[in-house]
């Protein structure tokens, strides 16, 4: 490997792993998200040049840190303003006292609770967290929002003038405010988290074990802020138990494979203890379990079941039936389908999953859902054609390539005038 392409990959784990402390660590010096994000951008083009020829440092995120808050006291000389902000970083260049940090010595952490303050919109709030604690591009942020590039640029540069406007503070809520900014943070941490499980646009892989990595190290943050919080517990062991799954989710030709055909040999057991341990804390407390911690327990008894046949699929419905109490959405109604399926029959599960179908045409898990208890009701050519709307409307193209498999295990219709009653709608 050459030092170019040496280079060239340090510098992708570099912004993968210190993009948001960069951000964060500028943010709290200059007060002003758009500076931050520039002079950082800025910081890993230098890099991109310098670090070939001069070699990786070996502390990449304080050399990308130094560099990025050179940057922007260059810029802000330039524009001749902020005349305090100045002095003060030129004091942390030259070894001078940095302002206090607070309780929470993260600056990750106080820039996520920064981005979810309740004065944004809640769209606001995920695509400006994915852009400046994800770290991803405008692109793939306007894919997962299904929305143009120049609507979702615009959205999160609406959202921090109304940061600089409304002078809302770089810092960890107070105790007494905690609690209810937290479920705020929560919401986005799960659409940071989501985003890292399965991509959502080509071009990035299937997964990206970056952002599951900050989402569940951010989660553990917020877990320690509030150790009695049940929402911010049942999130972590959420995603713990899912990223536990990750070694077994993708084939080596990087296809998806679905959690009944995973080798759960492959699993991660130190993840799913811990997920377990968490799960089994918030039983004990004998507090109601809010949205989180239900989603956690359904993946606990799926990953305590060493093979699918032995999943107990009856209280998997019964732990959706209380999640459906507190979130009636389409798509938790279409999930306790396929647990319905397994105690009551494929013909049950799609009565309501075909109730469905106005809330979800566009949401390529109904179709993929459909085609799989079509195909199990011996219905190959309704459950081809599903399975074809599922590939179009799929994202991800390790995702499409699984469910064309999927398709094309079923038996081919001979033509639609021959097509017998069991490959009939």
């Amino acid at each position: 490997m050459t030092e170019t392409s040496e280079a060239a990959q340090a510098v992708a784990r570099a912004h993968r792993e210190e993009w948001a402390r960069v951000v964060g660590a500028l943010t709290r010096r200059f007060g002003d998200l758009d500076v931050a994000e520039e002079a950082a951008a800025e910081a890993f083009a230098t890099a991109v040049a310098r670090w070939p020829a001069d070699g990786v440092p070996s502390r990449p995120g304080a050399w990308l840190t130094t560099t990025a808050t050179r940057k922007a006291v260059d810029r802000l000389r330039r524009e001749g303003r902020r005349a305090e902000k100045q002095a003060a970083a030129w004091a942390e260049l030259a070894g001078g006292p940095a302002e206090p940090v607070g309780a929470v010595d993260d600056d990750r952490l106080r820039l996520i609770f920064t981005c979810c303050h309740p004065a944004l919109a809640p769209e606001a709030r995920v695509a400006l967290t994915l852009r400046l604690v994800g770290g991803l591009t405008v692109p793939e942020i306007a894919r997962a929002f299904l929305v143009q590039e120049t609507t979702m640029g615009q959205r999160i540069t609406r959202a921090k003038t109304k940061i600089r406007q409304a002078r809302i503070p770089y810092r960890v809520p107070s105790a007494a405010d905690l609690p209810e900014r937290v479920s705020g943070v929560l919401a986005v941490l799960f659409l940071v988290f989501n985003e890292g499980y399965l991509t959502s646009g080509p071009g990035t892989g299937p997964v990206r074990p970056d952002l599951t990595a900050e989402a569940i190290r951010l989660a553990r943050l917020v877990r320690t802020l509030l150790p009695q919080d049940g929402e911010a517990a049942g999130l972590l062991a959420l995603m713990l138990l899912v990223e536990a799954r990750r070694p077994a989710r993708v084939t080596a030709g990087g296809e998806l494979v679905t959690l009944d055909e995973q080798d759960r040999t492959a699993w991660d057991a130190g993840l799913i203890a811990e997920g377990h341990r968490l799960v089994r804390e918030r039983l004990d407390s004998g507090v109601a379990p809010g949205r989180y911690q239900l989603l956690a327990a359904i993946n606990a008894v799926h990953t305590s079941a060493r093979d699918v046949r032995r999943t107990d699929w009856s209280q998997v419905v019964a732990l959706y039936d209380q999640l459906v109490v507190l979130d009636p959405s389409p798509v938790v109604a279409l999930n306790r389908a396929v647990a319905v399926a397994e105690v009551d029959g494929p013909e049950a599960a799609l009565a309501t999953v075909d109730r469905l179908e106005g809330a979800l045409a566009g949401y390529h898990p109904f179709h993929a859902t459909r085609a799989e208890l079509l195909r199990r009701l011996g219905r190959d050519r309704a459950a081809r054609e599903a399975y074809d709307r599922a590939v179009e409307l799929a994202g991800n193209p390790a995702e499409a390539a699984a469910l064309a498999r999927r398709r094309d295990r079923l038996a081919p219709c001979p033509s639609p005038t021959a097509c017998t009653a069991e490959c009939s709608p």
